[in-house]
């Protein structure tokens, strides 16, 4: 194989695995992060002290029961025991979505929150009220969705993983391919920052109301912290790698010290015509 084919063959590896470097960070953060209870009830946890949530907490309370509770409510989320429900409500409606993805099925997702009352205040007892979290027409489509992230989630990372090591085996110039993988691997990381920031001003601007549009923030802002610093540590990474490897290229190789010039030997001498 000629240095021009290894070339060619390297840069194509290297240019994949760089290509899907965004990609498998996305699909780990979706199937490792947002589908773990513990982790995105950890993630939320936090919003409970947000007052843009809370409003939007008694806003949505105020459409299911009525005005006359709005001031009730709204006094509710400013106590601890608020802190307690979000999470269990959280916890409840996470697993009940995730129970619902994994054993099929074609009907609504439900939570009854009962339950939920019992643990935030032992003394109220209510009867088993079921409340729709997922209608059945959004269930497909997030099964599908569930399904991909569950095997891109995995296979997407190594496969960055095993293009880049190929691509940097079959260099020609190993330390060159190098470079360019943590390059790439920063781009990378730059994209997807750029792509979390885009997806956020798209999220807020499709909100139908405004009002609710600093919650939203919230809670985007709070499940993207992670994907966030993934891009950001790509970035320093990627660029830490590539100046390590040019400082080695020009300063790394020791300079051939000149050693003492030999001595000319003297030219044989010619006989003369008089010696002869």
């Amino acid at each position: 194989m000629t240095s021009r084919v290894r070339g060619a063959l390297s840069a194509a590896l290297i240019a994949l695995a760089c290509l899907l470097v965004p990609f498998g960070a996305v699909a780990a953060w979706a199937a490792y992060g947002l589908a773990d209870t513990g982790r995105y009830v950890t993630t939320m946890a936090p919003l409970a002290t947000d007052p843009a949530v809370r409003d939007s907490v008694a806003d949505a309370v105020e459409g299911e029961v009525g005005e006359p509770v709005r001031p009730l409510v709204r006094s509710f989320t400013r106590t601890p025991a608020f802190g307690t429900a979000w999470d269990e409500g959280n916890r409840a409606v996470h697993q009940a979505v995730l129970r619902a993805v994994r054993d099929g099925g074609h009907h609504e997702v439900t939570v009854d929150i009962a339950p939920i009352a019992a643990r935030v205040e032992h003394r109220v007892t209510l009867p088993p009220t079921e409340v729709t979290v997922l209608p059945a027409s959004q269930l497909d489509r997030l099964r599908k969705g569930y399904d991909v992230l569950e095997v891109a989630g995995f296979w997407l990372p190594v496969s960055a993983a095993v293009l880049a090591a190929a691509g940097i085996a079959v260099a020609a110039c190993r330390r060159r391919a190098l470079t360019a993988t943590a390059l790439g691997t920063a781009l990378g990381g730059a994209l997807l920052s750029l792509a979390v920031a885009v997806g956020r001003r798209l999220t807020l601007t499709d909100l139908p109301d405004p009002v609710h549009r600093p919650a939203v923030g919230a809670v985007y802002d709070a499940l993207t912290a992670t994907l966030r610093t993934v891009s950001w540590l790509l970035v320093a990474v990627g660029l830490a790698v590539a100046l390590t490897c040019w400082l080695t290229g020009r300063y790394g190789r020791p300079r051939a010290r000149r050693g003492p010039a030999a001595p000319v030997p003297d030219p044989a001498r010619q006989p003369t015509r008089a010696r002869a």
